[in-house]
This record gives structure tokens, C-alpha cells and sequence, in this order.
């Protein structure tokens, strides 16, 4: 009886409430996800009388969260989430359009869910995953809105490429990274180990790609391998019966058994070096009894060199090479100094192929010999051809070592004094830009001062529009020691030849710019004293 007139109490409670009352006792709309909840009639489906939201009124709807908890898996039973009421992070009543569940996407550590992301995993947006097709479980997978339903096995996610004809556990063949290649596969736990040529041979050659139920398939299980014959074609007609083993090894089907112990000395040809490795039918193309031509290397191998070397001097190939290879040569370093380009300084340590295999073949005819046929020449425009006629580069430089200079600079008109003695030309003639490649300046320098020098008198001692620094200082330093101030518009005498230059001639700044006053305007006593 009581309980009845609960019930009737909380209906008439309702109706007095309706309208206008009812938008002000409701803190605001549900979201969507909620908005079957609406009306004072629910509230006590999440709301206890009188007090906040429980948990246990949240999960006894979201059953789903619930049985997750109960086993201890997922995101809520982490650090991170275990103590927490559910409103803490859940809350509603903000409106329709509100997200209740919310977070920074690129900052959520997915590991807390007890799926570590790793490989490809880690590149893939939340929603290439979260999707509904990936839910097994009906109930969720009907949701308008979840995270949950997915599991950890590849096959809920991933189309099963092999279409149930091996395991499904993938992670026993492949790792996250891709599917391809298969890196914790190995063929020689199967009952085939892969040996010899077979090691060499691309999957596809035995585990052919076809289609299977409108899908592309790759078939590895059930491959027949009990003969030889389930994969090759046996040239030889069944002559010899189905082991080919006898006569052929995994190593090679080009090499026969039964010839190993053939004395091929005995032919007038010893097999010598790479010769030893030539399989037979390299030579004896029709068969093995067929006379061959074999005096010469030219009998067998092309002329590589293409008739570059002079018959007369070079009568065949054994004369720079010999049967351990084409890549090893005898040409030695006396016979180079005989050739028209004698090897010096440098060049001597110069291996071949940086001259002679510039593009995709060795050559040796005609690829110049002055310097700029190998050389790039880096002076040009920037210096006057008179000084090097022909690109001749050993006008200055030497084959010993290119840094090493010998150029007489009176040639262009400008000696070198002093100090200029003691510098390279790079110092004057290069000019180093951070980050980019050096400035050549030949033509574009004359015989200023602060061509290279910063003026720090800052245009003092200008005289039409030049400034010459060699009217008081030499090229020996920087000391004035060519300056005499009796040739200036105030000669010293009495205590004035006493006094330090500074006590006069002071720090003047104009900008960012500070230098020393020595163009004084008035020499009036009291400017001074």
C-alpha cells in the first residue's frame, strides 16, 4: 500500500512539474546518446533521491563496461581510471550535440587499454579501427557511438588471406610492421627446408597466386613435394626414372653428379680458376664430345674492349688478365709510363676506374689527357684565361698535390709584400659564405685595401671617394708606422709630443658604428684644455 502511494506521489510530483517548472529543475538537455532518458519520470535510472551519480547506477546499463571491469581488462580498470565515479569524466546535461565521451586523441596512451599499438598499428587513426563491422558482439556493434566490441585476434579486423587454410594466430608468421614480408616464418621448421638453389627461388615459383572464391589467394599449405618432378619438368622423359637426385643436387641441376670425377686435363684444357666454375654446357653447347676451338680467349669470350688495344702489342686477353677474372689485370705501372700519358705526383695513387670507367665500360682510347678532360675547371669566369692558356691548370698547380701554388703574382701587376707573402691564395681569392659555396674573386679584385680589409677609421682619410691605408701604415702590420703627425694640420711640439694619442683622438659613435676621432676640425686651445 505504501508503495503505491510512492508511485502516485512521484506521478502527481511529475504532472505539477511539467512545462516551464520542469526546464528549471532539469540542469539541461541530454545528449543523443541519452535523450531516451528524458523526463522527471527517469531521473532515478541514473539518479539516486537526494544524491550524485553512482556507478552502480551507470553500469548497471552499460553492462558491457561492467563485464570488463569484472574481468579486470580494458581501459577502465588502469591507474588511470580504476578509482574515478564515473561522472568525472561521463557527464550529461550539456545539450544534444554534447560529446560525452571526450578526450585529446593524440595524447591517449593506448597501452592502458591492454593493447599495445606497435608497428603499422601505431600510424593508424582511431576510426580505421573503431568501426562496427569490427564488432563481434551484436549489442555493441549496434551502438551509435563506441570504442568498445574489439578484440585482440587479427582475423576480427583483417580479411583472412589464407581463407582458413592455416593458423590464426598470424603473429606466429608475421609481425605488426606488414604482412609482408613474413619475418618470423621460417621454412626450414616446415617439412621442406629450403637448401641450395631453392634458397634463391622467389616465393610465387611454388606458392602460385590465384584467385579462390572471387578473392586472391596464395596457396602454401598442401604444395605436393614427395619428387622432384612435382615442380620441374623432367627433360628427360622418364629415361632416367623420377629421382633426379642421383645424377642433379639442390645446388644446381647444371651440375652432374656423375661428372664430377671427369679428368678434364685430359682434354688439353686444364679448368683453371673461374674456369673451374663454368658449368659445362657454358662451352660444350651441342655436347660433350664436340671438338672446341680453345688457344685463344677470343675463341670463347668477346672482345670487351671492342679493338681498342693495338693486336701487335696486345695479342689476346692473357696478356693484362688471367683465368681468376676479367676484373683483376697485370697492367702494371712501367707499362703505363710507356703509354702517351706517363703517370706523376697525384696520378700515381689515382686508381684506374677513376679515369678509366667514368660512365658504364672501361675505356682507354682517347679520353684526353689534358687536365680539364678529367678536371672541371672551377677558375672559369672567374679568372683571366691569360694566366692559364690552353686550361693548362700546371701553370699554378702541381700533380703532387693541387693546394701546392707556384705563380708568380707580379704577373698581374700587384707584388706581394709583407704580410701578403705569408698568405695562400684562397685567402684573398675565396671568399667563405656559411652555408652555401665559396665566392671565387680573381678579375673582380684590384689593388684597394678595403677590397679585403674593413676600414676602421670608418672613411676618415677618403680622398675622392678612395681610402689609401699605405699612407701611414706598410705591409708589414697594421702599425702606423709610415704616420708622422708633424705632416698633419697640427704639428706636436713641446708637451704636446708627450701626450698618448688617446688623450686626443677619441671614441666617436655614430649608430651602430664606433671608432676613433682622428679628423679633428678645431685645434683651438680651450677644445681642449
Amino acid at each position: 500500500m505504501r508503495k503505491s502511494f510512492s508511485n502516485l506521489l512521484v506521478v502527481c510530483f511529475a504532472i505539477l512539474l511539467s512545462g516551464p517548472i520542469l526546464a528549471q529543475l532539469s540542469p539541461g538537455e541530454l545528449s543523443k546518446y541519452h535523450e531516451h532518458l528524458e523526463g522527471l519520470s527517469n531521473c532515478t535510472q541514473c539518479h539516486d533521491l537526494g544524491k550524485k551519480v553512482t556507478n552502480q547506477k551507470c553500469l548497471a546499463c552499460h553492462t558491457e563496461i561492467a563485464d570488463r571491469i569484472k574481468n579486470n581488462k580494458g581501459y577502465h580498470v588502469s591507474d588511470e581510471v580504476r578509482d574515478k565515479d564515473c561522472f568525472s569524466c561521463h557527464n550529461d546535461h550539456h545539450g544534444r550535440e554534447f560529446e560525452i565521451v571526450r578526450f585529446k586523441i593524440e595524447e591517449f596512451e593506448h597501452t592502458k587499454t591492454g593493447y599495445e599499438l606497435e608497428g603499422a598499428h601505431r600510424e593508424k587513426k582511431c576510426s580505421d579501427c573503431h568501426q562496427s563491422k569490427n564488432i563481434q558482439e551484436k549489442s555493441i556493434q549496434e551502438k551509435k557511438f563506441t570504442y568498445l566490441g574489439l578484440n585482440s585476434e587479427c582475423l576480427s579486423c583483417h580479411t583472412d588471406y589464407h581463407q582458413n587454410t592455416m593458423s590464426k594466430s598470424c603473429l606466429d608468421c608475421h609481425d605488426q610492421k606488414a604482412f609482408k614480408p613474413a619475418p618470423k616464418f621460417r621454412h626450414d621448421k616446415t617439412e621442406f627446408p629450403l637448401r641450395g638453389k631453392h634458397s634463391e627461388v622467389n616465393c610465387e615459383k611454388c606458392h602460385k597466386i590465384e584467385t579462390v572464391a572471387g578473392e586472391k589467394f596464395q596457396k602454401f599449405k598442401g604444395v605436393e613435394f614427395a619428387n622432384c618432378t612435382s615442380c620441374h619438368e623432367d627433360v628427360h622423359k622418364n629415361k632416367f626414372g623420377q629421382n633426379c637426385t642421383k645424377c642433379h643436387s639442390e645446388q644446381s641441376f647444371h651440375v652432374i653428379k656423375k661428372m664430377d670425377d671427369f679428368d678434364h686435363s685430359s682434354t688439353g684444357f686444364d679448368l683453371v680458376g673461374k674456369h673451374q666454375f663454368v658449368t659445362c654446357k657454358s662451352c660444350h653447347k651441342k655436347n660433350y664430345t664436340t671438338k672446341l676451338p680453345h688457344t685463344r680467349c677470343s675463341d670463347c669470350h668477346t672482345d670487351y674492349h671492342k679493338g681498342e688495344f693495338d693486336p701487335k702489342k696486345y695479342s689476346d686477353c692473357n696478356v693484362c688478365h688471367d683465368e681468376n677474372g676479367f676484373d683483376v689485370s697485370s697492367f702494371e705501372f712501367d707499362q703505363h709510363q710507356k703509354t702517351i700519358f706517363p703517370l706523376d705526383g697525384s696520378h700515381l695513387a689515382t686508381p684506374c676506374f677513376a679515369c678509366h670507367k667514368k660512365e658504364n665500360r672501361w675505356t682507354f682510347r682517347n679520353i684526353g689527357k689534358a687536365c680539364n678532360d678529367c678536371h672541371n675547371n672551377i677558375h672559369d669566369p672567374f679568372m683571366d684565361a691569360k694566366y692559364y692558356p690552353e686550361n693548362k691548370c700546371t701553370s699554378c698547380h702541381q700533380t703532387d698535390l693541387w693546394k701546392m701554388v707556384e705563380f708568380d703574382h707580379l704577373k698581374t701587376g700587384y707584388e706581394l709584400e709583407g704580410k701578403h707573402k705569408e698568405k695562400t691564395c684562397r685567402d684573398c681569392h675565396f671568399v667563405e659564405k656559411e652555408g652555401s659555396k665559396p665566392v671565387q674573386r680573381f678579375k673582380s679584385l684590384n689593388s684597394e685595401c678595403v677590397q679585403c680589409h674593413t676600414d676602421k677609421h670608418y672613411n676618415q682619410f677618403e680622398v675622392d671617394g678612395k681610402t689609401d691605408c699605405l699612407g701611414c701604415h706598410a705591409y708589414q702590420d697594421w702599425k702606423p708606422s709610415k704616420f708622422n703627425h708633424d705632416n698633419t694640420k697640427f704639428p706636436l711640439d713641446g708637451k704636446h709630443k708627450d701626450v698618448a694619442c688617446e688623450k686626443c683622438h677619441k671614441p666617436k659613435q655614430e649608430g651602430q658604428v664606433v671608432y676613433t676621432e682622428y679628423k679633428i676640425k678645431e685645434f683651438k686651445c680651450e677644445d681642449c684644455h
